[in-house]
């Protein structure tokens, strides 16, 4: 089972798990496709839902802002697969940036299929960031992460889970998924990405046995799909469209955080684990286009 050592949540989608591609997993997933890339990137039922959540944002994105090595890249082997695009928010917008990447690995056990999405804010408001994150490491079993990641200290501001939190009814979502019986909690083991989640995160192990591989199909096509859909729609009518009245220390505050969790994403996840996959050139490219979106 794969178990990936932290998860992009906070700060890139997903390039974290990569740290454990022994024990599986790590980020980056499609963004435009070639037919040589099709090839080798399977067709899975958690890609089908990362491209939908994206159609559902685009009309609030700019185009694609990633030369075409990055939005497609592979290693000397062609034993690993990514692709990344990164989409700024439309001028006005309190959107900073939609970071969507995808990575298939191959391991001696198989292979290792990520796909994440991070759709991160900017300083016109202090509304959480949407994190998706879907990290498969066998047929019939994958982890999930699907989260509204929180910008402030929640012990400091109830008021920002009532208002984010409690009054959107997120915590139905995670709880129609942790109902299913093939599910069983997920904990990263990383400290650092744990405290980065909300109260109402969803992360989970879904486990389908032996054969089944329709079986988790169905639940990411059907149960997952909706969850997803749900929190996206809540996430763009309460978060993306507002802006936040706050007194500058406070903001500062704020953008600072953001720019900790990011550089810890970058620093320990990317910059440690890509090298391992791609080479030190393609990961070097890839990253300098991360680092930009960062700021």
């Amino acid at each position: 089972m794969l178990r990936p050592v932290t998860s992009v949540s906070m700060a890139a989608p997903t390039l974290s798990t990569i740290s454990g591609l022994h024990h599986g997993a790590s980020p980056l997933l499609r963004a435009r496709t070639s037919s040589t890339m099709c090839a080798c990137m399977p067709s899975l039922a958690h890609r089908k839902v990362a491209r939908e959540l994206v159609a559902e944002a685009e009309a609030r994105l700019l185009p694609s802002a990633v030369p075409a090595d990055v939005l497609e890249f592979r290693n000397s082997t062609g034993t690993a697969v990514g692709m990344l695009d990164v989409r700024r928010g439309v001028p006005a917008s309190s959107i900073d940036f939609m970071l969507y990447s995808s990575l298939h690995c191959k391991v001696p056990n198989g292979a290792i299929d990520i796909t994440s999405v991070l759709i991160s804010l900017n300083a016109l408001s202090d509304a959480p960031h949407f994190l998706m994150e879907f990290i498969q490491g066998s047929p019939s079993s994958m982890v999930v992460i699907l989260d509204l990641l929180p910008r402030k200290d929640l012990a400091l501001h109830p008021e920002y889970i009532v208002k984010y939190y409690e009054n959107t009814g997120l915590d139905k979502q995670r709880e129609n998924i942790e109902e299913l019986p093939q599910t069983r909690p997920y904990r990263s083991p990383s400290l650092f990405v744990r405290s980065a989640c909300s109260p109402t995160a969803l992360s989970v192990t879904i486990d389908c046995g032996h054969g089944g591989e329709s079986t988790l199909e169905e639940i990411v096509s059907s149960h997952l799909a909706s969850a997803v859909k749900e929190v996206l729609q809540i996430w763009l009518h309460s978060c993306a469209g507002q802006t936040s009245e706050m007194e500058d220390a406070e903001r500062e505050i704020m953008v600072r955080r953001d720019q900790a969790v990011r550089l810890k994403s970058i620093e320990v996840d990317l910059t440690a684990n890509l090298p391992k996959m791609f080479g030190p050139d393609v990961s070097s490219h890839v990253i300098a286009e991360i680092r930009k979106a960062f700021g």
